[in-house]
């Protein structure tokens, strides 16, 4: 099945979905949140269809990226937000709604009451560093 059609992402890049197109180029599109969150909020997605970080190629990850701080910078001139996020989501763990890589990129204030911030404790340094050599072999 041809991924336009399920897929809303890849709907609006290939124009059967209307959106408020900021920015694309050959691996990457950026466009208005239809559901914002806060005024600015906008969201740059890899053009092919991936579903997530793990699948996505680097040089279309370089896009996005490249994408997302141009948009980001443009944002923070126009909005002047106190702060600004950048949110990347994958798998219903971690709340990721649309299976098609994405980067939120949402202007903030101290007092918006988005949940996604947390208050850092301490972690034991043997479970860290046991983490860290764990992940280091897969690399």
């Amino acid at each position: 099945m041809n991924n336009v059609h399920y897929c809303i992402f890849c709907r609006v890049a290939a124009g059967a979905m209307p959106a408020y197109i900021l920015h694309q180029d050959e691996h990457s599109l950026a466009f208005m949140d239809s559901s914002p969150v806060a005024p600015g909020h906008a969201i740059v997605m890899a053009k092919p269809h991936v579903e997530n970080i793990f699948d996505i190629s680097v040089p279309v990850l370089q896009a996005v990226m490249a994408t997302v701080h141009r948009v980001a910078k443009a944002v923070n001139s126009v909005f002047l937000p106190e702060g600004l996020s950048i949110l990347q989501s994958n798998g219903p763990g971690a709340r990721q709604t649309v299976r098609h890589f994405h980067i939120h990129v949402l202007p903030r204030s101290a007092e918006d009451g988005l949940m996604m911030n947390w208050h850092p404790e301490p972690g034991e340094r043997h479970v860290i560093e046991e983490a860290a050599q764990r992940i280091r072999e897969r690399m």
